[in-house]
């Protein structure tokens, strides 16, 4: 799950309390306009909040905030090797993906249309995921873009991801754990067919 107060239906920690209840276990603290105390307080505060489900706190940006993973964009530079960070990065195209070096996993985007980023795109769709998950193994892909359904998980993880990136639906839900919950079983449904 990606996290945006701004859209949050409540305060951040409440709603990661939820996806965590539901069943998230990978949390990435994006909230990159916070000056760097609160941005800071803030992610000591998620990872206590994941530390009893055995969750981690990923932080988009090269500062892992005291903790050890980042989420880097498509154009900043690696971390040093032997960091012993957990690095994530977004890509869009395979020209980024073959620009990998340290990378642990990646985020794929948009999957589909985006209703937090409207007009991002276009939507590689399933069979554009495919492609780049082909192209990023081994590596794990997580499918991030307007993945709102059950039905678009399942999809995603056909198209060979790993699993899903989720943001606005987790946010803007009345009940985060029951959509994450819902995302969850979807996955687990679509990785035990993809394996059978």
């Amino acid at each position: 799950m990606l996290t945006d107060r701004r859209q949050a239906g409540a305060p951040l920690p409440e709603v990661v309390t939820a996806a965590v209840a539901g069943g998230a276990r990978r949390v990435l603290l994006r909230e990159k306009d916070l000056p760097a105390p609160e941005r800071s307080a803030l992610a000591a505060r998620l990872r206590r909040i994941l530390a009893p489900a055995g969750g981690r706190l990923i932080v988009a940006g090269p500062d892992p905030l005291g903790g050890d993973a980042v989420h880097l964009t498509a154009a900043d530079p690696p971390p040093p090797e032997g960091s012993g960070l957990l690095v994530g990065r977004s890509c869009h195209s395979a020209a980024e993906i073959d620009r990998l070096t340290v990378e642990d996993y990646l985020t794929v985007s948009p999957v589909f249309a985006s209703a937090s980023k409207p007009g991002y795109g276009p939507p590689l769709g399933p069979g554009g995921l495919a492609a780049l998950c082909r192209r990023a193994a081994p590596r794990p892909v997580l499918a991030l873009g307007g993945v709102e359904t059950p039905g678009q998980a399942a999809a995603c993880v056909a198209a060979g991801a790993a699993g899903v990136a989720v943001m606005g639906a987790v946010m803007r839900a009345a009940d985060p754990a029951a959509v994450v919950g819902e995302l969850c079983q979807a996955l687990r449904g679509g990785q035990e067919r993809r394996a059978g």
